[in-house]
């Protein structure tokens, strides 16, 4: 059952009125993937028992496999069911016309990357097509992300090291960011400080003295992409640098996965897997729950 434009309207001003609550009271709000209505479940849990304000999101994948009208229905149904604040994501939206499709389904986070179907985009290229939502998302009030260049690594979990000389190469400056917001006027600059899509085989290290100095030259909301398999104090710290988003998806993918296999490897015998997935459901929100207590989002959700 589609909103109105009335109702999409109503909800991306409360989730401009978070965001605004995030940089006032020093919180990120965590941004979690949804593989399935499992992980929906286990987001829709923890954010009740930690009274926290979540975002869950989809990229291009999980939207081929889910479609955009029914994550909407979803999260509207399970929003209602818990009674919590809960808002959605179009993540790594990969052209135009698939983030003006998100913002037609009511989505209250449009993430524009056309640099994740081009790598070699030019930064006009996405400057141009960044815009070209940021004016149509004026129709909702949705609040548009994007960022100058193509952000490294994939949602996974990897076998190989970091390689910091090749990510520093794709490290945000102050002055890029400033001249990006100021060119496409989004709503949130997705920084790259040493963050990386993926769980690798090491920590990831984050530069936050970059950051401060990136916060220092913006005024729209940061983002951080790539949380997962980062240790837990350079969350700390960036949110009280100025970071309102944070994405962690892989880290909840590493619970599901091998939660699963540990009940059917125990339960050869039961065909009705429905009825093993609480505890993967529980696997996967005991993860989410321990990136809103770094987030300081424990408690923050507005009804």
């Amino acid at each position: 059952m589609g909103l109105t434009l009335e109702e999409i309207r109503a909800n991306c001003l409360r989730a401009r009125g978070l965001m605004d609550r995030a940089r006032a009271e020093k919180f990120s709000v965590g941004a979690f993937n949804l593989d399935n209505q499992e992980t929906l479940i286990a987001v829709a849990r923890a954010a009740k028992k930690m009274n926290a304000p979540v975002l869950v999101e989809v990229s291009q994948g999980e939207v081929d496999a889910l479609g955009l009208a029914n994550v909407r229905d979803m999260v509207d149904n399970y929003k209602r069911q818990f009674s919590i604040e809960m808002y959605i994501n179009l993540d790594h939206s990969p052209s135009v016309e698939a983030a003006i499709a998100g913002i037609d389904a009511g989505y209250e986070f449009i993430h524009i990357d056309v640099s994740q179907a081009n790598h070699n985009a030019s930064e006009q290229d996405i400057i141009n097509a960044t815009k070209a939502v940021v004016e149509y998302a004026s129709m909702t009030g949705a609040l548009v992300e994007s960022e100058p260049h193509y952000f490294g690594g994939s949602s996974n979990v990897h076998t190989e090291k970091i390689n910091y000389e090749e990510i520093r190469k794709t490290f945000s400056t102050p002055e890029g960011a400033m001249n990006f917001v100021n060119s496409t006027g989004i709503d949130t600059f997705a920084a790259a400080i040493g963050n990386l899509h993926g769980s690798y085989p090491t920590p990831k290290v984050l530069d936050l003295e970059l950051l401060k100095a990136i916060r220092g030259a913006i005024s729209c909301n940061i983002s951080l992409h790539g949380g997962s398999g980062t240790p837990g104090h350079y969350f700390k710290e960036a949110v009280k640098i100025g970071v309102q988003k944070i994405n962690i998806n892989s880290d909840m993918r590493k619970a599901y996965r091998e939660t699963l296999e540990k009940v059917l490897a125990e339960n050869k015998t039961e065909y009705a897997v429905v009825k093993l997935m609480n505890t993967v459901i529980e696997s996967v929100q005991a993860v989410v729950e321990s990136k809103i207590e770094l987030f300081n989002s424990a408690g923050k959700a507005k009804i």
